[in-house]
């Protein structure tokens, strides 16, 4: 796969923007030149300098440094998404697909259901209802994107099922569970797994989109969207505090998008030159 993604450059530009990402995030507490949270009404609405390369904000807080550690937080919420979203969804629409009949039906009706409700709105709606946090965020995100990979996870395990070495595994006497989880669920992971790339990008706007209307994350914290909402008063005067942040959203979602499309090209056969 490394040799396949080194001849692809939007795939390695992605990667390698994941990898700052990343860096940034465990690497918060050394990177960034103040405290994040430190109010200094002396240096408010500075525009960048040497001193503060990304200015401050309308309480004298250092935007660098509060980009810094926004990248950890918004990190985190989109691998706590992600990590609950794609097994539970993967593991549902693989038993789905496997058993058929009834259950195949309810599982997938009720998938449908939630697939039926735009998913930013149902998210809102969740998160409305629990309360402002990220961690009722994180728990909406959760339940709203689950269903894309029961969906995925049952097409291929519907193809995957009906292959001669599942037909030879099964007449050797392997139970359901060891079918599933040893023959079939192995052999259809890569398009649930690029999905799932792709959905890092995704989950991170949807969780900043939250917290600017005010439902995630809330002063003074430092995720992305809550430093959009904040600075919206003050644009005119003070591009930078939301210009800054806007950014590191955008980079973060073409990193995770670039590297998700290339990734499909290398394990679909159909898109391979």
């Amino acid at each position: 796969m490394w040799k396949q993604l080194k001849r692809k450059p939007l795939g390695l530009l992605g990667a390698g923007i994941i990898g700052v990402v990343i860096f940034t995030a465990i690497f918060a507490n050394w990177l960034a030149p103040y405290d994040p949270y430190k109010i200094d009404l002396k240096t408010r609405l500075k525009p960048p300098s040497l001193q503060h390369l990304f200015g401050t904000d309308k309480l004298g807080r250092d935007i660098l440094s509060r980009v810094i550690y926004g990248t950890r937080i918004s990190l985190q919420i989109s691998s706590i998404v992600v990590a609950l979203a794609f097994p539970i969804g993967t593991i549902i629409g693989a038993f789905a697909g496997f058993t058929g009949s009834l259950a195949d039906e309810i599982i997938m009706r009720i998938t449908d259901v939630f697939l039926s409700i735009p998913g930013l709105v149902l998210a809102m709606a969740i998160a409305a209802a629990l309360g402002p946090s990220i961690q009722n965020v994180i728990l909406a995100l959760a339940v709203v994107w689950w269903t894309w990979y029961a969906r995925l996870s049952r097409s291929s395990v519907l193809q995957a099922k009906e292959f001669e070495y599942v037909e030879a595994a099964k007449a050797i006497g392997n139970s359901n569970m060891r079918l599933i989880f040893r023959h079939i669920l192995p052999n259809c992971l890569a398009p649930v797994m690029v999905n799932a790339t792709l959905d890092f990008g995704f989950v991170t706007l949807s969780a900043a989109g939250l917290s600017f209307i005010g439902l995630g994350a809330q002063p003074p914290s430092a995720e992305w969207g809550a430093m959009l909402s904040q600075s919206r008063e003050i644009l005119r005067e003070a591009w930078w505090a939301t210009m800054f942040p806007g950014f590191a959203i955008l980079f973060t979602v073409l990193g995770f998008n670039l590297l998700g499309d290339a990734l499909r090209d290398i394990f679909d056969p159909r898109l391979k030159e």
